[in-house]
């Protein structure tokens, strides 16, 4: 790794507070920008476009040559876990990711990976986005947490609240929690990988962390994700790792210090008062409603501004909480880093 410090993400994660603080949005390199539909419309499918390096290492670049981002976080997408391990993985235009759903026969046949083999082709975009990046800018690996990687896994698609993979557990909650292990540790192993290849920093999202109650959260969220902490932190001592566990509300209080995470990445709903005594604890991410984006102007300058009043004398990376949205407008991500930065 090559966490030189004049790169202001890793200078946070390491406990700085910057005059003007870093900034990326989750999913910057996505259907918002037309370079990105050019080079997406040359891809067979939305996995072929994950597992081309060519293809990926452009997409990665992309918002970094457009907005000079202060991160990039790599072009891939949390279900290539559940692609390595075997299970059939595809993206249908208009419905989104969709799996064979597991049954507990398939999750007793899953067998532990090498994510180095199957995600060979992730890694190779690692290293040719390390390559071609900026000296200053952080370059972002991630996996999904075992817990949101399960509910597609259970599932078959995305839904609205998770009911599968929730009754999954609390009817075979040993079974579930064998996967979740396995999960978690192919997931560390990636993210090792990540960082060898040239990562600076990893993100752990756990999107659907939401929906889970304070006993399940415990079990299904903090568990696997500090088993992919101590992993993680056994092969690379001192390795930066963000966590982002969506919709958890007051849980989130305690995420940090029962993970191991080094960061906190905050979604929209956390009120800054909050937000501000978790920072106290240690760096913080986040935290614009990405509908401010798509709404500009007074919406957009008054969010930006409450954010860096509240969370702008300590650590702080700025973004948003959750990603950037298809519609949202060029021109505001322009407003947004003008206001940022001044």
């Amino acid at each position: 790794m090559d966490n030189l410090p004049d790169k202001a993400v890793m200078r946070v994660l390491g406990g700085e507070t910057l005059d003007t603080p870093p900034v990326w949005l989750m999913r910057q390199a996505g259907r918002y920008l037309p370079e990105y539909r050019e080079t997406r419309a040359k891809a067979k499918d939305f996995l072929d476009l994950c597992y081309t390096p060519e293809m990926a290492i452009e997409v990665t670049l992309q918002p970094i040559r457009r907005f000079g981002f202060d991160a990039a976080i790599l072009f891939s997408d949390i279900l290539v876990i559940p692609d390595a391990l075997g299970r059939s993985v595809r993206f249908e235009e208009g419905r989104g990711p969709l799996l064979d759903p597991i049954d507990g026969a398939a999750i007793d046949a899953l067998e532990m990976v090498d994510a180095r083999d199957r995600l060979k082709p992730v890694l190779e975009t690692v290293e040719g986005v390390r390559a071609q990046l900026p000296a200053g800018t952080t370059l972002l690996g991630f996996c999904g947490a075992p817990w949101t990687v399960a509910t597609y896994m259970v599932a078959g698609k995305g839904t609205p609240d998770q009911a599968p993979a929730r009754l999954f557990a609390y009817r075979e909650p040993e079974r579930f929690g064998k996967m979740l292990n396995l999960i978690a540790d192919v997931s560390a192993d990636y993210l090792v990988a990540q960082l060898q290849a040239g990562a600076d920093a990893v993100q752990i999202f756990d999107s659907w962390a939401g929906v889970l109650d304070e006993d399940q959260f415990e079990r299904w969220c903090i568990a696997p994700v500090k088993r992919i902490v101590d992993k993680v932190r056994a092969a690379i001592p001192g390795a930066k790792i963000i966590g982002f566990p969506k919709g958890a509300g007051r849980l989130y209080d305690s995420y940090r210090q029962k993970t191991g995470v080094t960061a906190l990445g905050m979604d929209w709903t956390v009120p800054l008062g909050s937000a501000c005594e978790m920072q106290a604890q240690g760096p913080v991410q986040g935290n614009l409603d990405p509908m401010r984006v798509i709404a500009g102007g007074k919406a957009l300058d008054e969010g930006v501004d409450r954010i860096l009043g509240a969370l702008g004398k300590g650590p702080l990376i700025f973004n948003l909480g959750h990603g950037i949205t298809p519609e949202a407008p060029i021109a505001h991500v322009e407003q947004l880093l003008r206001r940022i930065r001044g």
